[in-house]
């Protein structure tokens, strides 16, 4: 199932910076989910820009902070 949203994380001046995802969960985790769990596939933009990419694998690996947050969030909720 796809779900489509955005997560707001604190910046260091305590603004928020908007974080889009896309995740495809579904209800029995894989060996190739994240962490072998449910999301196979999970793409995350800030600023227009795609931060991360997974699609049974890491296409483009989260490098900031903001998007390893964000990450963090969907494993918890999704995963």
């Amino acid at each position: 199932m796809w779900h489509k949203g955005t997560i707001g994380v604190p910046d260091k001046d305590g603004k928020m910076v908007a974080c889009h995802y896309e995740v495809k969960a579904y209800e029995e985790g894989s060996a190739f989910g994240i962490e072998e769990g449910r999301i196979s596939k999970l793409s995350i933009r800030i600023h227009g820009k795609e931060t991360c990419n997974y699609d049974r694998g890491w296409d483009i690996e989260p490098e900031d902070e903001y998007t390893k947050m964000a990450i963090a969030i969907l494993i918890k909720e999704y995963n």
